[in-house]
């Protein structure tokens, strides 16, 4: 590829120089008065007028190319606009209350992420609330066995009074 180019240009720059001598830019050194300098500036002179020539025509294409590449560009944003309008409408018509029913799905869905917290706070208070019961149960339990003790030690405390009292009683009968 790279020695084609190289002999593509030489091709093309001798029929260039074809071009310009037959449409008279350069004449033949016989018929021309002009020096050998003269005549390889005017040929120079020639070649760059016909490069920007060249260079005009392939900046006018460019901008051509471009411009079509917009236009295209524009007809395919209407035609992805018009086809999201036909889509929409497409949906619509297969469920007329399918964005009811979306809603109410979305509806769900955030109750549902709200029930989540609840129920882990709900979970964790009904375990303290059990724990809680649980000690309340153990400290009742103690209360009623510490009851029964003090009964049972004042039923003692009691007999063992009055077994004084019968005693010091007797004593006292004694002594009389």
């Amino acid at each position: 590829m790279t020695t084609q180019k190289p002999i593509l240009e030489q091709q093309q720059s001798q029929m260039q120089i074809r071009m310009m001598k037959n449409s008279g830019i350069i004449s033949n050194i016989s018929e021309s008065p002009l020096s050998r300098d003269d005549k390889d500036d005017e040929m120079s002179r020639s070649a760059v007028a016909m490069f920007r020539a060249k260079e005009e025509e392939i900046e006018k294409k460019k901008m051509e190319v471009r411009d079509k590449v917009h236009a295209h560009l524009g007809r395919a944003e209407e035609a992805t606009k018009r086809l999201a309008e036909i889509r929409e409408e497409l949906e619509a018509l297969t469920d007329p209350m399918r964005k009811e029913v979306s809603m109410v799905r979305k509806r769900i869905d955030t109750v549902n992420r709200e029930l989540k917290p609840l129920g882990l706070s709900c979970q964790k208070k009904e375990r303290e609330y059990k724990e809680a019961l649980e000690a309340f149960n153990e400290k009742n339990k103690e209360k009623a066995q510490l009851v029964s003790k003090l009964v049972e030690l004042a039923s003692e405390s009691e007999k063992l009074r009055m077994k004084k009292l019968e005693e010091l009683s007797k004593n006292i009968e004694t002594l009389s």
